[in-house]
């Protein structure tokens, strides 16, 4: 099954300056831009971050749009970098289609966002660290 081609919600490690910035995402994007994620909040992870659904919440981030060309070696880089696999219950993150609004204008646009699985999501609310401010390149 091929998936929508929707722009990715990036907001750890694939961020602009961050360590996966360059391997995955140079020369193969057309706009990045500053964004934000409503209804989730964001949680440390060993090294990089997960993102948790969680209402009133706000997730900052960048949404990356894919050159056309690169769309599908983007996507299938993006699923094994973040270990995700459709269906698999040892999944850390799922893929999943969210409503990611335009910091520059405040349009709403539908794009793919690596959340963390429901097993993670749970042990994370339970005894995680909460990145207060929603932004994880802020320290």
């Amino acid at each position: 099954m091929r998936a929508t081609r929707l722009p990715f919600f990036v907001y750890g490690t694939l961020r602009t300056g961050e360590v996966n910035h360059d391997l995955f995402l140079r020369g193969r994007t057309q706009a990045e831009e500053p964004a934000r994620l409503t209804d989730a909040v964001l949680y440390d992870g060993p090294g990089y971050p997960y993102v948790v659904e969680e209402r009133g919440g706000t997730v900052r981030g960048e949404l990356v749009t894919a050159r056309p060309e690169a769309y599908e070696d983007l996507l299938a880089g993006l699923d094994r970098l973040e270990e995700y696999a459709p269906g698999n219950p040892r999944n850390l993150y799922e893929r999943v289609e969210r409503e990611v609004i335009r910091d520059a204008d405040g349009t709403a646009v539908r794009a793919w966002v690596y959340v963390a699985a429901p097993s993670v999501a749970a042990r994370l609310r339970d005894r995680g660290k909460l990145i207060e401010s929603g932004d994880w390149s802020a320290g």
